[in-house]
C-alpha cells in the first residue's frame, strides 16, 4: 500500500514538473522591415559603401529583395548585390542599381591622368590623340558606357582624336549601338561621333 502511494505521488510530481516546462516557442516570423534593416546596417558598416544611398525593398512572402540607388563603380554594385544574396540565402535579388562614375572636370584633369588613360586605352586596343583634351574625353565616354546597362563597355573600343570619337566593336542589338552613340554625342567636348559598331547576335 505504501509502495502504491509512493508511486502515485512520484507520478503526480513528474506530471506536475512536465506541465510547468515551457512549451516550445512558435517560430519567429521575419518581416520585410527586419530584412531591410539588417541589409542596410551591413551596407552602412562597410567603409567603401557607407556613404552610398541604397534603397532596400524586401518582400518576404515572395523571398525577393529589390535594390535601387546609384554607385560610382561596378565593383560596389556587385558587392551590394552579393551582400543581399548572403543576407537571405535563396532569395531572388532584383538589381536596379545604376553605376555612374563621378565625372572629372577638365580643370581637374592632369597630364598624369592623361598618361595613365593612354596606357590603359592602348592595352585595350583604343587609340587616343596627343592632346590632354582627347584623353579627358576618352575617360568620360568609357566611364559612361560602363555605367549604362544597355552598352557592353568591354566590347566597345573608343578612339578619340581631335575631339572626334570613333566607336568600334560588336554589340548585341541596334538599341545598344544607338545608346553607345547617344552617350558619346552627349559627352562634353565631343565634336563628332563616328559609329562603326556592328550588331551581332550572341
Amino acid at each position: 500500500m505504501k509502495v502504491t502511494t509512493t508511486l502515485s505521488i512520484a507520478a503526480i510530481l513528474v506530471l506536475g514538473a512536465c506541465s510547468t516546462d515551457p512549451k516550445p516557442s512558435a517560430e519567429v516570423r521575419v518581416t520585410n522591415s527586419d530584412v531591410e534593416k539588417a541589409l542596410k546596417t551591413r551596407i552602412a558598416n562597410e567603409p567603401q559603401l557607407a556613404s552610398l544611398r541604397i534603397d532596400v525593398d524586401a518582400d518576404v512572402d515572395k523571398n525577393e529583395i529589390t535594390l535601387k540607388g546609384t554607385v560610382p563603380s561596378e565593383a560596389q554594385r556587385t558587392q551590394i548585390v552579393e551582400m543581399a544574396k548572403a543576407s537571405r540565402p535563396g532569395a531572388r535579388v532584383v538589381d536596379k542599381i545604376d553605376v555612374k562614375p563621378p565625372e572629372i572636370a577638365r580643370s581637374e584633369y592632369t597630364e598624369d591622368m592623361a598618361r595613365e588613360t593612354r596606357e590603359k586605352a592602348k592595352s585595350k586596343g583604343d587609340k587616343i590623340g596627343n592632346s590632354i583634351e582627347d584623353a579627358w574625353i576618352h575617360t568620360k565616354v568609357v566611364a559612361k558606357l560602363m555605367g549604362d546597362s544597355q552598352t557592353p563597355a568591354r566590347k566597345i573600343n573608343v578612339d578619340v582624336d581631335n575631339n572626334v570619337v570613333t566607336l568600334r566593336g560588336n554589340v548585341e542589338s541596334s538599341v545598344a549601338r544607338e545608346e553607345a552613340e547617344r552617350i558619346a554625342r552627349g559627352t562634353d567636348g565631343v565634336k563628332r561621333v563616328i559609329n562603326l559598331l556592328k550588331v551581332t547576335a550572341g
